[in-house]
Order: structure tokens, then sequence, then C-alpha cells
């Protein structure tokens, strides 16, 4: 599980496409410091798991496969060697809970509609196919590339979140702007709802 609370952002450094899938590559300090083979870890908010870890010091390269639903899902296959990606280790058992529950599953994506800085602030406008916005609720949580997000407004098919100025440096947003694709994952508990309140109507 995951809070949305992106710790680093690293750096695609290789792709690598076959029949089975994709094996990403990315390079990290912070988030590779205390990785290990099988581990679990947030890229761009999709839940990965660590292959093959390669190396020494502060900078590693860490590598995942990707199995081509997801890659076909996430805008991971928008990635190329230089990009940015957000990096969130697992909550520990013992860690703080600072944003909201991440699972690391994404829905889809979508795409930014307006990316704009009023004042010291940024307002993001994210457009997603019409029937998904039934999962959005004002103030409710989202997680954006991973970015645990408060909604601020709705319209019929777009959400509108605000960046501050500390999100949008410290993490991959930084890099995004109109006509991009995001990777969108809905709040569990709302999806959890409609499937009983679905299984209580048959």
């Amino acid at each position: 599980m995951f809070t949305g609370i992106i710790e680093e952002v690293g750096i695609v450094r290789n792709i690598e496409r076959s029949p089975a899938g994709v094996r990403l590559t990315i390079s990290s300090h912070v988030c590779a410091s205390d990785i290990k083979l099988g581990d679990s870890l947030a890229v761009n908010g999709c839940c990965l798991t660590a292959v093959h870890i390669s190396g020494k010091g502060r900078l590693r390269q860490l590598q995942f496969d990707i199995l081509n639903e997801t890659w076909q899902r996430t805008n991971l296959k928008f990635c190329v060697p230089g990009s940015s990606a957000n990096l969130e280790r697992p909550l520990a058992a013992t860690g703080r809970f600072h944003g909201h529950i991440v699972s690391g599953h994404i829905d889809g994506t979508g795409k930014i509609k307006s990316f704009e800085k009023v004042g010291a602030d940024w307002k993001l406008e994210v457009e997603i196919v019409s029937g998904d916005m039934r999962y959005l609720i004002q103030k409710g949580s989202i997680a954006l590339d991973g970015i645990s997000l408060t909604i601020a407004a709705l319209s019929r098919k777009t959400f509108t979140v605000w960046i501050i100025p500390h999100t949008h440096k410290a993490t991959a947003l930084h890099a995004r702007k109109a006509g991009d694709q995001v990777n969108i994952e809905f709040d569990l508990v709302g999806k959890y709802v409609e499937q009983m309140l679905n299984l209580t109507a048959k």
C-alpha cells in the first residue's frame, strides 16, 4: 500500500520491449537506498516489482518487468530515456499516513486539458472518460501519477486540482504540459462501495 506522497523523481534510463512485455530501467537515489529484489515500488503510481538492481553508492539502477496490459493501461508507454518518473516506496507498518490509501493499481489515464500557473500555485485540469466521473466527488481524493491530490472542481468530463509550489517542484509534474497523459487511480473506498452496491442490487 502507498499513500501518494512522492519521495523522489527518478529518471528513465532504458526501455526494452519483447513479446512478453517490457523491461523498464530507472535510476534512483533515495528509493534505491534500501530496496531489495522482489520489493515493490510505485512508479508514476503504478506498483512494480524490482527484478534487478545494479550500481553502487547513492545512484542505482532499478529494473522492472511490465506486462503488456499494464504497459497499455498506463502512461509508462509514453516514457523515453530521460523521462521523469515519480517514485514512492510502500508504507512501512510504523510509518505515518500523510496522503490517502493508494493501491498502486492504475485505473487508466487522463489527458491534461490545461496546466497553468495562478499566482504562486498551479491549476491542473484533467479530462477523463465521462463514465469515470462517477468516482469523483468535490474535495475527494485522487492519485495522479501516484500523487495524492484533492479534487477542487468538477465538470461533465474534467476535474481540477490545485498544485502547491513544493509539489510542482518535487514531483514529475514540473515536466508535464497540456496534452500529456497522467496515470489515474480513483479512491479505493469509492470503488469498493460501488461493487458492494452492485452485488446488493443483484
